[in-house]
């Protein structure tokens, strides 16, 4: 590798470990406009290494840098690092989030607005802009055609302001924080952006506009890039349910159930849609879901109406004009521009059209009943990666990298794996063989799940630090919540619930680092395991219960076989290393410096056939933990 001078050299700290070999790992990479993978242990600070690599290539280009996050918490630490390395080559470093009621302070005196879509609030914002006749459109964008940009622009060179403080800073001044970070984005070296950035083509479209560059200038960040395939076919994949139904007739009824086509109204089309879901229901579902022909609703809908495909069509194209009107005439009110209305004719046109070699159609079943078609391959969506100058992909959990490397598509890649500085004895990694969330032995013998609880109970009293324990699924974790597990405890318990929102989660978790010696009950790969920090005492004590194997269903076969044909071992690739994925993020929340100590006890004999788990199996756990700890250095 070619050495930076010193003198040019704005890594901010001094070098541990590996981070030189990293930065200059990544610097070659943005230069020379290539791909590199890297799986990056704890402590080796993936962000800063990153930032300081990527920025030493572009700085003084007419590149810019994308560092892509799933979390709002992990924009702040981007936002945090640039104003260190600000202090040896001054950087302008922007945090865009995506359109919310919260960075408008126009949509946020409805209520209403709370739910809306970026596409919705957007809608909704180009109204507030126009003057409707009072000579009053929106102060707010108004007044930042009367504000000096270079000004804004030096407040957030000088004071690398984290989003909330820039949202301040913009109300003081009375403009709009959201127009105004569009503004700025074509000045900074750094945007810290969300996924959908970057891989939703319609949102993609209108950042492209505001950077005023296009891929091809750009050098892609992927922070967390373990998640990335499961996000691209997510964002393809497309689904339509019962409830929404629901909506959608509620609000033909609210507009006199206009006729859409051949004398049909929506209601009528929506009665057949249903007819339609519960012949799915009665023909395919097998547990949680099934899969259907591609053909199905399409043939079913001909059938049932007595219409030809292009007939069909027609009829789509009804359903999104007629729910377009409706969101126009709540636009120009001044309300959210939804239409349910508009949401199905968008479903029922996307689903004609949906590619049958990379998707498969499923009928999910459950409280709310939906259509799915569901994305198996997603290279297609990945595609900005290909196109873009550099990118570079970063995890603490990505191996096998050669997998990841062609599961996106990525072409001319470099593929690195950096070990954690810290010292490996500081961890403590156990398993139990006497227990196991294996379907078969877990439901059917009432001795492993009593067993599996006397575990939890006694590690819990026998150390008394904070201690999370992770459970593979909301639906267990209640399981032993009913069984009062909190009363056998003893212990102050705090919970990662469903539908928690973002606030209540970062309380939850707060309340439980300030109580000592308390209880964290969390899902394995859900948010708490995969994106937050526990340094030094917020938590000493990991217990994984069981192995995260994912739930067999029909989606879930059908992702093995597309593995089998892509890599030629689907369970592995499908089942087991997700799995390890997970269980690794979980453990990872021990040790966030040099000096943290932790014990990890998997409750899962399986655990030995885990080589990615460096795990020693224990016959007396609570032993074994006591006596980790009593050899701390205090």
């Amino acid at each position: 590798m070619n050495e930076v001078p010193e003198d040019q050299d704005i890594f901010p700290y001094e070098y541990t470990g590996d981070q030189k070999k990293i930065t200059d790992l990544i610097r070659e990479t943005a230069e020379g406009g290539v791909s590199a993978v890297i799986e990056s242990g704890t402590g080796t600070g993936k962000t800063v290494v990153s930032m300081a690599g990527a920025l030493q290539a572009v700085l003084g280009t007419d590149k810019k840098i994308i560092y892509l996050t799933r979390t709002k918490a992990q924009q702040k630490q981007i936002i945090q690092e640039a104003k260190a390395i600000s202090k040896k080559r001054p950087v302008v470093c922007i945090g865009v989030q995506g359109r919310s009621v919260s960075t408008c302070p126009m949509m946020s005196k409805d209520p209403e607005n709370a739910t809306g879509t970026s596409e919705e609030l957007s809608r909704l914002c180009s109204e507030y802009k126009k003057d409707d006749g009072t000579g009053k459109p929106c102060r707010y964008y108004e007044n930042i055609g009367k504000t000096d940009i270079q000004n804004i622009l030096g407040f957030v060179r000088d004071a690398h302001p984290e989003p909330e403080e820039f949202f301040e800073y913009c109300l003081r001044k009375e403009i709009c924080p959201y127009e105004t970070v569009k503004h700025l984005i074509q000045y900074a070296d750094i945007v810290a952006a969300p996924y959908s950035f970057i891989f939703m083509p319609h949102i993609r479209d209108r950042f492209l506009e505001w950077a005023g560059i296009p891929l091809s200038k750009m050098v892609m960040i992927v922070d967390e890039a373990h998640n990335l395939p499961d996000y691209l076919r997510e964002v393809m994949t497309l689904e339509y349910s019962m409830k929404a139904m629901a909506l959608a007739e509620k609000e033909a009824l609210e507009w006199n159930d206009p006729e859409i086509h051949a004398g049909l109204s929506v209601t009528d089309i929506i009665s057949v849609l249903r007819e339609c879901l519960g012949e799915a229901l009665s023909q395919y579902l097998t547990g949680d879901d099934g899969m259907m022909p591609s053909t199905f609703l399409q043939d079913e809908l001909m059938d049932r109406l007595g219409m030809s495909s292009h007939s069909l069509s027609i009829m789509y194209k009804g359903l999104m004009d007629q729910g377009e009107m409706i969101a126009n005439i709540k636009k120009a009110k001044k309300k959210l521009p939804r239409s349910y209305i508009l949401s199905m004719g968008r479903f029922l046109s996307a689903w004609n059209m949906t590619d049958e070699e990379t998707n498969i159609f499923l009928i999910a079943g459950g409280d709310n009943p939906k259509f799915q078609a569901y994305c198996l391959d997603p290279r297609a969506a990945a595609e900005p990666l290909r196109s873009c100058w550099a990118s570079v992909h970063m995890s603490g959990t990505l191996a096998p990298l050669s997998d990841y490397t062609e599961e996106i598509g990525l072409q001319e890649t470099t593929e690195c794996i950096f070990q954690s500085p810290f010292p490996p004895e500081n961890l403590m990694i156990s398993y139990v063989n006497d227990v196991s969330t294996k379907y078969d032995e877990f439901n059917n013998i009432p001795e492993v799940y009593d067993r599996m609880k006397d575990h939890i109970v006694s590690l819990v009293r026998t150390v008394d630090r904070n201690t999370a324990v992770f459970f593979p699924s909301y639906a267990l974790m209640e399981r032993f919540l009913r069984d009062d597990i909190r009363r056998e405890m003893g212990k102050d318990l705090f919970i990662e619930r469903r539908e928690m929102t973002q606030p209540e989660l970062m309380e939850e978790v707060s309340q439980f680092k300030l109580s000592e010696g308390s209880v964290l009950f969390a899902i394995t790969g859900g948010r708490i395991s995969e994106g937050l920090d526990f340094p030094d005492k917020d938590m000493e004590m990991a217990i994984l219960v069981g192995i995260p194997y994912p739930k067999p269903t029909a989606k879930q076969e059908a992702l093995r076989r597309y593995y089998d044909m892509r890599f030629g071992n689907g369970w592995e690739h499908s089942s087991k290393i997700p799995a390890m994925r997970k269980m690794r993020q979980a453990i990872g929340r021990l040790i966030r410096s040099g000096t943290d100590r932790g014990a990890a006890i998997i409750l899962d004999r399986r655990t030995f056939n885990l080589e990615g788990i460096k795990a020693e199996p224990s016959d007396d756990p609570c032993r074994d933990v006591a006596a980790f700890f009593k050899n701390e250095q205090r």
